[in-house]
């Protein structure tokens, strides 16, 4: 959940990004429960929810994360977070409307000279 560096756009209106995708794949990789809490303290739950559904990836996702996360709730985070990749598309601006394009996987953030 990547965030507008366009000059004049503040964190608020810049953030989260709107990912518009047109390739997303997944990759299998181990499940480790305590790499999935430890990343969940350093995000907004509620920007990665809204990334999920961007994604198509929200279904089993509550709208609130609970106090308490079971092993099946752990699994889908970690696959949320960890093995769905958006492979071709777009970041979106939610305030200028700027896209920032994903090609193989990569955002290109940088700005023209005017959004310095």
């Amino acid at each position: 959940m990547m965030r507008s560096n366009v000059k004049d756009v503040t964190e608020d209106e810049g953030y989260p990004l709107v990912i518009e995708p047109s390739s997303v794949t997944t990759e299998e990789c181990d499940f480790d429960g305590d790499i999935v809490r430890e990343l969940l303290t350093k995000m907004n739950y509620p920007a990665l929810r809204a990334a999920a559904t961007q994604v198509d990836q929200a279904a089993d996702l509550p709208a609130e994360l609970p106090s308490t996360l079971d092993d099946g709730l752990l699994r889908r985070l970690h696959h949320v977070l960890l093995q769905v990749h958006v492979v071709e598309g777009a970041l979106r601006c939610p305030k200028t409307g700027r896209r920032f394009k994903i090609n193989n996987g990569i955002p290109n953030m940088l700005l023209h000279e005017d959004e310095l």
